[in-house]
């Protein structure tokens, strides 16, 4: 049994305590993150609750609300977040907010597979902090779960003082990582004398943040309050009425953004920040529990992605930057001018600019140059100029780590497939120049075949010096090819046991020609074999580039549609493939996904 001795709740009655085991689980970047479970009643788990707690808190402080939320049958987790509670490592610190929303993933997936649960029985739950991170991760990873439900998440903190952000900002790169202690007094967090008291005296509290992961927080509510529309999971939303820690017009956009019919929202009247512990709380623990019954008694919602390229906010998006600006618009006015000194011997004078004029800024031959990373030009001017091209672009940043990201992919689809004695034929269907091929494959002496194809005569001349600098001309062909062409990609021949395709579907719009390729690479590709394939679900710059940039397609503009992660995603099913994994930059601008071909019955 799971049952301990009777506690107290906010109300007179009493619940039984369950008893929590204690675990870790490790993530991909070998951190030991510390975690509860607490096991169900009954003998086996068709669903299961997860917990994300709050900034400066830890799965302790969950206990009574597995105990008050009294669903026995239910197994529920927590973990404690890195820098917090058991989990071991620097109080308050994370390299980035990308990795907390990666370890979210992982751990969701880890829950999943080592406890048998289908990810579409599991719900998560997410309160202030730990609600911008799982809103975060549903927006960037587009999990199949069943839901969310969101407590006062820190959309925007108020920090009290003027210009805070930006001072914090400057003294970062100044003194570089540094911490800062939270302001908030346990009395504004709840009106339970209880939760106050334990609160003070708890020794796993960690009151102190690390300035990257404080203002990294900032960037990744506003983004995400910004593209809440991509979002499509049903969701429970709770805001405190008397929230003294954050402000309440975010999370009311988050809420009216959200693409999906099985929504609701409660503002709970008087509450402070710590929502799950308000001393009226059994309040928000009723609601929880109806809606988790709701979202149970039905089939799993599914969003139709069949026409987004027609009908939704990234095809009106789309449509807007197609349209030129007015003329004395002073943005278009700021777009001509950066146009213009781009063109001038002055911006020709950085080497990236020179060949982003003259084949594209999104061509095989400006993303080969990004990725080598090394500032070039005319005279120190045009050094200068493209190191700030290079170096001080976030799209360029989140390119070379899409980069790196393709090659740890694709070394582990190497590693499955040696290991289910699977042949190593590899075809790229647009390479580019290749070089994340070249790369990824300097560790492995037995690769079968490679096969790279791109339409361009620039990329594959080049991609073909550079298999002959490498000497690898007897187990690399570089052929032209047209990624769209469904018919020639199904003869690519010997069977491709690892498909991939890589910074092309973003560059175009209209799904059938994404269909048409996916289904040539689903005919291609062996049964059980995997697809790498990539994704651009948000971009800052977009605008910017859309009015200033000029794409390879004979001097047009380069106007993007963005794919948010869960259409990417149905389009690669829809040809006969299963997710099973993604990495993600920590801006949350380019994904990269492994698929597996499975059987679909006719």
């Amino acid at each position: 049994m799971t049952l301990l001795a009777k506690t107290p709740t906010s109300k007179t009655q009493t619940l039984n305590q369950r008893i929590a085991e204690e675990h870790y689980f490790t993530t991909s970047d070998q951190t030991a993150l510390f975690y509860r479970y607490w096991p169900q009643a009954q003998d086996k788990a068709e669903k299961a609750i997860i917990i994300f707690h709050r900034g400066h808190e830890h799965s302790g402080r969950i206990q009574h609300v597995v105990d008050e939320l009294n669903l026995p049958d239910v197994p529920m987790f927590a973990w404690d977040a890195r820098g917090h509670g058991k989990t071991e490592g620097l109080r308050g610190y994370s390299p980035s907010m990308g990795r907390s929303i990666r370890d979210v993933d992982e751990f969701v997936r880890f829950i999943a597979a080592n406890y048998h649960i289908a990810m579409e029985n599991i719900v998560v739950i997410g309160q202030s902090v730990g609600a911008v991170l799982v809103s975060a991760w549903v927006h960037d990873y587009a999990p199949k779960i069943r839901a969310m439900i969101l407590a006062a998440p820190a959309f925007d903190i108020k920090l009290y003082v003027p210009f805070a952000v930006q001072g914090l900002r400057l003294m970062q790169k100044v003194r570089g990582v540094f911490f800062v202690n939270s302001y908030v007094k346990a009395k504004f967090l709840t009106h339970d004398e209880a939760r106050i008291a334990s609160y003070d005296r708890d020794p796993l509290i960690t009151r102190e943040i690390a300035v990257n992961i404080l203002l990294e927080l900032y960037q990744t509510a506003k983004r995400v309050v910004k593209d809440a529309s991509a979002i499509t999971l049903p969701t429970q939303l709770f805001i405190s009425g008397n929230d003294y820690v954050v402000n309440h017009k975010p999370q009311h956009q988050f809420y009216q953004q959200l693409n999906t019919p099985i929504k609701e929202k409660h503002v709970m009247a008087g509450f402070y920040h710590d929502t799950l512990g308000e001393k009226n709380r059994h309040f928000v623990f009723d609601k929880i529990r109806t809606f988790i019954d709701r979202i149970f008694s039905v089939p799993r919602y599914q969003h139709d992605y069949s026409n987004e390229d027609i009908w939704s906010h990234t095809a009106d998006e789309f449509r807007t930057l197609s349209h030129p600006l007015p003329g004395w618009c002073p943005k278009n006015l700021s777009y001509k001018l950066m146009r213009k000194a781009m063109n001038t011997r002055w911006g020709k004078a950085s080497e990236g600019i020179r060949i982003g004029l003259e084949t594209g800024f999104d061509s095989g031959s400006t993303l080969d140059y990004v990725y080598r990373n090394q500032p070039q030009g005319q005279g120190i001017w045009g050094r200068l100029v493209d190191q700030q091209y290079l170096r001080g672009n976030i799209g360029w940043r989140g390119i070379r780590q899409r980069k790196i990201n393709m090659e740890t992919l694709i070394r582990q689809a190497i590693h499955h497939l040696h290991q289910q004695n699977q042949p190593i034929h590899i075809v790229d269907i647009a390479a580019g120049h290749g070089r994340y091929i070249f790369d990824a494959i300097n560790d492995f002496s037995k690769i079968d075949s490679i096969l790279l194809r791109d339409y361009s005569e620039i990329n594959v001349n080049q991609g073909q010096t550079y298999i002959e600098e490498r000497n690898l001309t007897d187990k690399i062909r570089f052929v032209f090819g047209d990624a769209f062409d469904a018919e020639s990609i199904t003869t690519i021949s010997p069977t491709p046991t690892l498909g991939i395709v890589s910074g092309l579907y973003e560059l175009f719009s209209d799904n059938t020609l994404i269909k048409n390729s996916l289904r040539g690479l689903a005919d291609a590709i062996a049964e059980k074999g995997y697809l790498i394939y990539t994704g651009q679900p948000w971009h800052p710059q977009l605008e910017m580039i859309a009015r200033v940039l000029s794409s390879h397609r004979e001097n047009q503009p380069w106007i993007m549609r963005r794919r948010t992660q869960g259409e990417m995603d149905a389009l690669v099913e829809a040809a006969g493939f299963e997710k099973q994994y993604q990495l993600t930059d920590n801006w949350g601008i380019f994904t990269v996904s492994i698929a597996k071909k499975v059987h679909i019955e006719n």
